[in-house]
């Protein structure tokens, strides 16, 4: 291969193992320049169209926004920002029908707009990025929700981030688009090249890499020659663009790395682990948008092709606008349309209806026909033919996953390294039995990642729960501790409470005063043979009163003496 815009000796290309030589249906939708799509109605704005957490929504039905206004804040680290993409007034936070596989609808902000297409007030623009602090770089970046343009939508100042990049020494840029009738990034590298290569600059100063390789395959001549102009006239230091040749999926990132550098990332590892970062042009002119004019990730190219769509052209769209509503920009549907796939043939999915909106990870709607997409025939045993194998460009034995995806091992399947599939199609491509292997293994990954939550969640109640018994413990321990001590002190101060109480009460100290001294006079008297009288000391009053008692006692007895002779003599007479 050869470097338009150095005077250099080729560079030395690598191969992946396996991939696919596949027809690229490019040319019908880059007959015409990228026009602006029209401005909708309304726009619908997922909160989750990144790889992390989603976004907290920030404003409420009824506010009124202005383009690039923020409308959802990221949660976490590895989050990204939503803004409005035009001004307007929010009419729904609910839930709409979005692009994913499983057709479920997702929280959505809708916004009516206004027509005005008002921008609100944007940060400054950084101009001296050179001399700027990367802390700043990477916080307007990540305040402007930028994130990876290619497909996998993960946010780029993580990627971006210094203590991520101290060991990386060069910056692969992704301009290859491998995939079958996708040209958006064709037509950006075209039309837009000064700003990708200053995106280019400002990831390389935060970086640190020293080298900057873009890698384009050989079928976009046009692109070539615009970048090679634009990286000539910007003089940014140490950038090569290197021309590889066309083979899918060259464009995955582990393989575009592999053929620029010759390095492996490992199983399991990031391409970080061994000095790389790579970005999709796309995300080059988005941090160019972000740090020099302050405008956050609002737009973007998007393909629309296939032979049911009448005028197949490139667009660029506002995020939030509705397939249905870029369809018919692009002249509707011809009535060969089979079905509507966001992405590409080989990776990907169908849509289970057009009014789903375009987020920052879309880079092409294909309204495939028949021919185009035709329907798999019904799937039959696996001959074990090896072509899977052949193929797979990770060097993975496709084969050996599907049987035990199929029989739900997931552990066997991540033995035969199943996270490290790229679900690139190619084994699906080739199989002569239309075994849909590529869905068995999204399958059984997201299997693994369901019981990984369970057993974190488990993991984390059952730690809560240890965690609540050992402070009941400690509580009773307290408790009982708490006790004692105070049964202990009772005990102590007992008997000088007794002490105590007796000798400060006068009244108690009284009365046993009283009875001692009773006791003691009754003790006396009794030795002396007096039995003590209680007539003593007596008043003649009172004597008379007493003897008239005594008197009244005497007569009483002599009548009841007198009654009961009486009774007992006529008991006797009859």
């Amino acid at each position: 291969m050869y470097y338009p815009s150095q005077k250099k000796p080729p560079r030395t290309l690598y191969k992946f193992p396996g991939g696919l030589h596949l027809p690229d249906n490019k040319a019908q939708s880059t007959t015409e320049s990228t026009v602006r799509a029209a401005l909708p109605g309304k726009l619908v704005l997922p909160i989750h169209q990144h790889i992390g957490a989603p976004s907290q929504i920030a404003v409420q039905v009824g506010d009124r926004v202005l383009k690039g206004e923020l409308i959802a804040n990221p949660q976490g680290r590895i989050s990204a920002a939503v803004h409005a993409p035009s001004s307007g007034t929010v009419c729904a936070v609910a839930e709409h029908a979005v692009p994913h596989p499983s057709g479920l609808p997702a929280l959505c902000v809708v916004i009516e707009t206004d027509g005005q297409d008002a921008w609100g007030e944007l940060p400054p623009a950084i101009d001296d990025f050179e001399h700027c602090e990367p802390g700043l770089l990477l916080e307007r970046i990540r305040a402007s929700g930028i994130v990876g343009m290619g497909g996998a939508a993960f946010p780029t100042s993580v990627k971006l981030e210094p203590e991520n990049s101290r060991r990386i020494d060069t910056l692969v840029i992704n301009g290859a688009e491998c995939e079958p009738y996708i040209t958006c990034d064709d037509m950006l590298m075209r039309e837009r090249p000064a700003e990708i290569v200053a995106g280019i600059a400002v990831m390389k100063r935060l970086t640190g890499a020293a080298n900057c390789l873009i890698g384009i395959e050989d079928n976009k001549p046009e692109a070539i020659a615009a970048m090679t102009r634009a990286v000539e006239q910007q003089g940014v230091a140490d950038i090569e663009l290197v021309v590889i040749p066309t083979l899918y999926p060259s464009g995955g990132e582990r393989q575009l790395i592999r053929v620029l550098t010759g390095k492996e990332v490992p199983s399991g590892g990031f391409p970080a682990h061994i000095g790389v970062v790579c970005n999709n042009v796309g995300t080059a002119k988005a941090v160019a948008d972000a740090v020099l004019l302050g405008r956050p990730l609002i737009s973007r190219y998007i393909t629309l092709t296939g032979e049911g769509v009448a005028n197949p052209c490139n667009l660029e769209v506002l995020i939030g606008t509705r397939s249905n509503e870029l369809i018919a920009q692009a002249g509707g549907y011809t009535g060969r349309e089979q079905r509507l796939i966001m992405g590409g043939p080989m990776m990907g999915f169908t849509l289970h209806a057009d009014n789903v909106p375009i987020v920052k990870a879309s880079n092409c709607l294909l309204a495939a026909s028949a021919r185009e997409a035709p329907n798999p025939g019904p799937a039959t045993a696996c001959i074990r033919c090896g072509m899977c194998a052949e193929v797979c460009p990770v060097s993975l034995l496709p084969q050996q996953m599907y049987w035990h995806a199929r029989a739900k091992d997931l552990e066997k399947t991540q033995e035969y390294h199943l996270f490290d599939c790229i679900e690139c199609g190619c084994c699906s491509h080739v199989c002569p039995a239309h075994i849909p292997l590529v869905q068995y293994f999204r399958f059984a990954k997201n299997e693994s990642w369901d019981q990984e939550r369970e057993r974190k969640s488990a993991e984390l109640a059952r730690r809560r729960h240890e965690a609540k018994l050992a402070r009941l413990a400690l509580l009773e321990a307290e408790k009982i501790a708490r006790a004692q001590k105070k049964k202990a002190a009772l005990a102590r101060s007992k008997p000088a409470n007794r002490e105590t109480d007796a000798g400060s009460d006068p009244k108690k100290a009284a009365i046993e005063a009283a009875l001692k001294r009773a006791a003691e006079k009754k003790a006396r008297l009794a030795q002396q043979g007096v039995k003590p009288q209680n007539t003593d000391n007596l008043t003649d009053a009172q004597r008379r009163q007493i003897q008239q008692a005594d008197t009244r006692r005497e007569q009483l007895t002599d009548n009841v003496v007198s009654d009961d002779s009486a009774q007992t003599g006529a008991s006797k007479d009859s």
